[in-house]
């Protein structure tokens, strides 16, 4: 089932998200739902507050098929990169963001399993965009410090 995306102003954007204590039926769902709805918007991720749902569940699809992760944290990072963002919850607008160019990332799967990724290119930009949103913070809050908006 396709969500509706949150948009900006909208405040759900700019609220920390809650840890799910655990992987329920329901939680598995949402992540399907999340996957549709990116998919369906030509996205490569997607985080929780962005269909409006206060959680820590993000999900993210480069090319290399579906990852969904519960409570992700970034362990590790390495070197800088800085290239152009958009966001399904700010359409038409980009911009250049600077982010780490490696990325260790831990968090829960579907199955249950705690596991460990690294990454980079643009899963790791991904991966750090929408765990960003599950801080409340949104790619346009970069803009500033990063060299403005792209056209």
């Amino acid at each position: 089932m396709i969500l509706p995306i949150v948009t900006e102003p909208n405040p759900l954007l700019r609220q920390k998200a809650q840890p799910l204590k655990k992987i329920s039926k329901r939680i598995r769902k949402l992540a399907q739902n999340m996957l549709e709805t990116m998919y369906a918007a030509d996205g490569v991720g997607l985080a929780g507050p962005q269909v409006g749902v206060g959680e820590r569940i993000i999900v993210v699809d480069v090319g290399n098929g579906p990852l969904a992760l519960i409570n992700p944290e970034i362990i590790s990072n390495m070197g800088q990169e800085r290239d152009v963002e958009g966001c399904l919850s700010i359409p038409g607008r980009n911009g250049y963001v600077t982010r780490a160019a490696k990325v260790k990332v831990t968090g829960v799967n579907l199955d249950g399993r705690r596991i460990e990724l690294e990454s980079e290119g643009l899963l790791a930009r991904a991966l750090q965009h929408e765990i960003d949103h599950l801080e409340g913070i949104l790619f346009i809050d970069y803009l500033d410090r990063a060299g403005g908006e792209a056209d």
